[in-house]
């Protein structure tokens, strides 16, 4: 079962890098700005109290530069609401969904990410979709690394 599943994330893997861009189901309205190479620059608070939270409003973080990298630049980004530093690990894929720029027949998974920091009540669920690009917004409840 786990070289099947070895396997299966080989092609995947293969076809998405022999894959091109569709150009479509992006959102994107303004450029990526990076405080390093391995962490975005939020300036901008989420006013909506689901982005990131809900499958259904997750992070879109594209694949210009990487998906996966990506995902730990915008994460990398992030400070607990007090300025404190948060730890992350991904928690794994879930969530199936529509996008002509997934990977295989139109489909891609989010990526469940649990996000914690020191004194933190609870660790919490960020989704991120590494497939389409949008607007990158510190989540309510976070604050975010100053250059």
């Amino acid at each position: 079962m786990i070289h099947r599943i070895y396997l299966i994330a080989l092609v995947c893997i293969v076809l998405g890098c022999a894959a091109q861009k569709k150009g479509t189901g992006h959102t994107r309205t303004r450029p990526v700005v990076f405080l390093d190479e391995e962490t975005y620059l939020l300036t901008e608070k989420s006013s909506d109290v689901r982005y990131g939270f809900s499958r259904q409003h997750p992070v879109k973080v594209g694949s210009t530069g990487g998906g996966p990298r990506n995902e730990r630049r915008f994460l990398n980004a992030l400070l607990g609401p007090n300025g404190e530093p948060v730890q992350y690990y991904r928690a794994g894929s879930c969530c199936p969904f529509r996008t002509p720029n997934g990977l295989l027949d139109n489909t891609g998974l989010l990526d469940h990410y649990r996000v914690s920091w020191s004194g933190a009540a609870d660790t919490l669920s960020i989704y991120i979709n590494m497939y389409d690009e949008g607007d990158l917004f510190i989540p309510v409840g976070f604050t975010a690394k100053a250059p």
